[in-house]
């Protein structure tokens, strides 16, 4: 027969779930210890050792005589250069892996064929992978490209190297510059079951058209990532000329991969 379940780990596994699906965001107020044991019909000293535990973890910090509050635990990198998604991760400190789940030609819709600048109904090549930082699934990523550069990458395992390096590194093409578009989404259907949300689930997808040093589009990407790991942040200098009317230099441009504690555990729906 098995031992039963210390009934502090009931609080901190439930506490955690919460935090792992969103009920709690950074910086949000706990359940105070007397909420918590009167839900769960423990003492205030069971209670004090699941958020021990949480606090031991770094997913909490505690505020004497105000409560305890969910930390911000997420890893911050830079991002002022155009970056692949292999390179966020290995700056933010995570395995990346990619998952090709489609290669194939197909008629190019009015968006695709506006971004890449050819003919709607024109012939492109999509690629549909899933993204994942340390085993959890972190972004699906669609990406479209003109059979020329198609036909440069095809050749390639792009389970194990990024567009961006294969043009680079084996065709001495340089990825120049990129154009973002950043917004929230509801999870379409074929996307939330591959990133283990459900249905509907907001995501962040960012839109971006990347060009070549001879400034020609080669590809357009929807990456949508997972909105409960994944945040952008930016910052800007104000500059001291009144003469400058481009708008204020952009300092710091980062996207922010919260780190799951428990790789273990499945995320909660």
């Amino acid at each position: 027969m098995a031992a039963a379940r210390p009934r502090h780990e009931e609080v901190s596994d439930w506490l955690r779930e919460r935090m792992e699906s969103g009920a709690f965001l950074e910086d949000d107020q706990l359940p105070s210890e007397n909420q918590l044991g009167t839900r769960f019909g423990v003492s205030r000293i069971t209670v004090r050792r699941a958020l021990q535990t949480l606090e031991g973890e770094g997913l909490i910090y505690r505020k004497q005589g105000l409560g305890s509050f969910v930390k911000d635990n997420r890893i911050h990198h830079g991002l002022v250069r155009l970056t692949d998604f292999v390179e966020d991760m290995e700056a933010a400190g995570l395995t990346p892996q990619s998952i090709v789940l489609h290669q194939g030609m197909e008629s190019a819709g009015v968006r695709v064929a506006e971004a890449l600048g050819v003919a709607e109904g024109a012939p492109v090549y999509r690629v549909d992978r899933l993204r994942k930082g340390d085993g959890d699934p972190l972004a699906f990523d669609r990406t479209w490209l003109p059979p020329f550069y198609a036909h440069l990458i095809e050749k390639h395992d792009l389970r194990t190297s990024s567009i961006y390096s294969i043009l680079e590194n084996h065709y001495d093409i340089s990825v120049f510059r990129g154009r973002f578009r950043i917004e929230s989404v509801n999870a379409p259907n074929d996307v939330a079951q591959h990133l283990d949300v459900p249905w509907g689930r907001a995501l962040m997808l960012i839109e971006r058209t990347s060009f070549t040093e001879a400034n020609q589009c080669f590809y357009y990407q929807q990456r949508f990532y997972r909105s409960d790991r994944v945040a952008y942040e930016l910052e800007l200098l104000r500059g001291t000329s009144k003469s400058q009317k481009s708008g204020l230099p952009l300092k710091e441009f980062e996207p922010i991969f919260k780190k799951d504690a428990d790789h273990s555990r499945e995320a909660v729906q």
